[in-house]
């Protein structure tokens, strides 16, 4: 679905997945502090580690996408080969900080996980949003 969308769209599609997960985020975090607050500021610290994430691989593709532009024809290939192991390796420290959280206290580490989701829940959404206007789908 991202191979889709217009490069143009892809910093403002960014910008309004982190705003619109701040706003879904601070509202999961005033519920969440009402039944724990380890589970808000689980919630809160699962949204920040979504969008570091997603920060940390859009820098990545851009430094990828100018140093292969600079040598030439780009391979998709193989920067995607170069991108994977970068991507899997912060995935893995996403989830051992999640299960380290679950095992010293399970209302933080659930509060975690419910971050991820609301982060990883809005982005797909705007991503639908963005390719389906782009496609005439409204």
């Amino acid at each position: 679905m991202l191979d889709d969308l217009a490069p143009t769209a892809l910093p403002r599609l960014l910008r309004r997945t982190v705003w619109s997960a701040l706003v879904l985020g601070t509202a999961g975090f005033v519920v969440a502090v009402l039944i724990t607050p380890l589970a808000g500021l689980g919630e809160a610290l699962g949204v920040v580690l979504a969008i570091l994430n997603l920060r940390q691989t859009d820098r990545q593709i851009a430094h990828m996408e100018v140093r292969a532009a600079g040598e030439g024809d780009p391979n998709v290939k193989a920067l995607r080969r170069q991108l994977r192991p970068k991507v899997l390796g912060r995935l893995a420290i996403v989830t051992v900080v999640v299960f380290a959280a679950l095992f010293l206290s399970k209302p933080l580490g659930l509060g975690i996980v419910a971050g991820l989701i609301i982060y990883y829940v809005v982005f797909v959404l705007n991503v639908y949003g963005v390719v389906a206007n782009q496609r005439g789908l409204d």
